[in-house]
């Protein structure tokens, strides 16, 4: 167990830099993600071709595989678009509601009670984002696109639950970024023609970024969660991830200075959030202290 947390948490710290390195990258939402995928999926197709890795998987699995990487692919698309509407803080603070929607889908998925704990924790880290939305209405567009960034985001956990249960996380990791780029490839064109870029051809700054975004907060870090969750719940893994927005706003605050266009509704929701972190993580080292001394 503490081994699966010290996965999740190395994880968490990675994917914290991803929305400021959305921001550094100049490409627009649909061809940084289709960059960082096609990345990510060729790398770990070497990998796994020069460690002869058992790739293998039924054809009924291998759907299901590129299902959820097709909601992962839409839910990085919408999550960088929120950072173009808006900014790197607001759309991490929208991820952070991730957990109410998992509190919500992952009882329906494994036909089990709703949590109420849980369900109260989601709802306090919910409670900061209205917050912010009430309090600055200029960041509406950025805040809706995140919060259905987040939607989308809380299923692919739970679904991943399930096939962990029979297939090892590098295979699931490695099909399903695969799915992904395949699937975003096919959508990329019509993407486009709605939300037009500005170039196509990342500048050689924008290359060094996407490898970093790739290789380090995609491929190892997916990777790290992946493991984690076949010892923890997908709650928790979603929860853990609100230490994502965290990480993240303390960089674009101290690299973008965004903490100069936030009022004090960001502060007061942003507060909640890290409330409704603490009190789980709280819970969770609690009961996790009490298993060890039965």
């Amino acid at each position: 167990m503490k081994k699966a947390f010290l996965q999740l948490h190395i994880a968490v710290l990675l994917a914290g830099f991803t929305g400021v390195l959305g921001r550094l990258i100049t490409l627009n939402e649909g061809l940084l993600v289709w960059y960082r995928l096609m990345i990510s999926a060729i790398s770990l197709w070497i990998i796994a071709l020069l460690a002869r890795q058992p790739i293998r998987i039924k054809a009924a699995d291998l759907l299901r595989i590129f299902g959820i990487g097709a909601i992962a692919a839409l839910h990085w698309v919408t999550f960088y678009g929120s950072i173009k509407a808006a900014n790197v803080s607001i759309a991490l603070v929208c991820f952070s509601s991730i957990g109410f929607f998992t509190a919500l889908f992952e009882p329906m998925f494994f036909r089990v009670r709703i949590n109420l704990r849980e369900l109260v924790l989601s709802l306090i880290a919910v409670a900061g984002i209205c917050f912010i939305f009430h309090f600055d209405p200029a960041f509406k567009k950025g805040i809706i696109i995140g919060l259905f960034s987040a939607l989308l985001g809380s299923t692919f956990p739970i679904l991943n639950k399930k096939l962990l249960r029979s297939i090892d996380a590098p295979v699931v990791t490695l099909y399903e970024l695969s799915g992904g780029f395949l699937f975003l490839s096919l959508i990329l064109p019509v993407y486009l023609k709605y939300a037009p870029a500005g170039h196509f051809i990342p500048t050689p700054q924008d290359l060094f970024w996407l490898l970093i975004l790739a290789l380090c907060c995609t491929v190892l870090a997916f990777n790290l969660s992946m493991r984690a969750l076949k010892k923890i719940s997908a709650f928790t893994v979603n929860l853990s991830y609100n230490l994502e927005p965290l990480y993240g706003i303390i960089l674009a605050f101290l690299i973008y200075r965004e903490d100069k266009s936030m009022n004090s509704g960001f502060y007061i929701g942003l507060f909640m959030i890290v409330v409704s972190v603490a009190l789980q993580s709280w819970l969770v080292a609690s009961s996790f202290s009490h298993q060890k001394k039965i």
